[in-house]
């Protein structure tokens, strides 16, 4: 109770601080325990760059770093790629995609496979919705930009506005980071997310109950499970993972596995 009492106290002079500079960001020493909570378990989901269940669309130039899939809706969801079916149908690949597509009226074992994934994606938004006693709540009453986030479970009631400000997340590369949004994410034009310390975009969890907008050339990284859609408008990249349990729409995005 001592350890989680000092950890708790020291958060704050972090968390809600710009971060211009780096005077005040608190670099985890050499050999130290990781902070923040434990990280949310993706499963088989976490074989995927992009998974939904209603679909994935694209527009202009996508360049995807990683498999995608869909589940339990058929490939014919997965629009703007060009697919090549692979000789054994259990695949195809797109020159848009450096990896494999999936989807759910392929042959075995890929329904089985997509079905479990699409179990694992749904199980892991429910693990990090679920998770209790916050760090912070309300922080910044729903606007967090220009702020550095230590790691830590972060809860809002609301939606969380990210302006071209942007975000530092600081840290070492096994702490972890957990926001729990009960409505929208929306990160505007241009927003950069800077990681600090050693900070790694698998490690950072967007729990996303509304859905998630991703602005024209915004540079975002974490893992975004989003309850419903996930849209990147013109140019955004993600460093991370689109789990939707509606549908993913890009336009010309580049996306890579964390």
């Amino acid at each position: 109770m001592l350890v989680l009492s000092v950890f708790m106290c020291s958060l704050p002079a972090y968390a809600g601080s710009h971060h211009d500079g780096d005077d005040d960001v608190r670099y985890p020493a050499t050999g130290e325990t990781a902070a923040g909570p434990k990280a949310v378990n993706l499963g088989t989901a976490g074989d995927f760059v992009i998974l939904t269940k209603t679909g994935i669309t694209t527009t202009g130039t996508t360049a995807i770093v990683g498999s995608i899939g869909v589940s339990p809706i058929v490939a014919t969801a997965m629009t703007g790629f060009g697919l090549i079916a692979d000789s054994t149908n259990t695949f195809s690949t797109s020159s848009l995609v450096t990896g494999k597509i999936f989807a759910a009226d392929y042959a075995p074992p890929t329904p089985a496979k997509m079905t479990t994934a699409i179990s694992d994606m749904e199980t892991a938004f429910t693990d990090a919705a679920g998770r209790t006693s916050p760090n912070f709540t309300e922080l910044g009453g729903g606007d967090i930009s220009g702020k550095t986030l230590l790691p830590g479970l972060y809860k809002w009631g609301t939606g969380v506005l990210i302006t071209n400000a942007g975000i530092a997340l600081a840290g070492g590369p096994n702490d972890v980071w957990i926001f729990q949004i009960a409505g929208d994410l929306i990160v505007n034009n241009g927003a950069i997310f800077t990681l600090i310390g050693g900070a790694q975009a698998k490690n950072i969890f967007w729990q996303v109950s509304g859905k998630a907008t991703l602005g024209t050339t915004a540079n975002v990284k974490g893992i975004i499970l989003s309850q419903t859609l996930i849209s990147m408008n013109t140019g955004a990249k993600l460093s991370g993972r689109a789990l939707a349990q509606t549908a993913v729409t890009l336009i010309a995005n580049t996306i890579t596995a964390p």
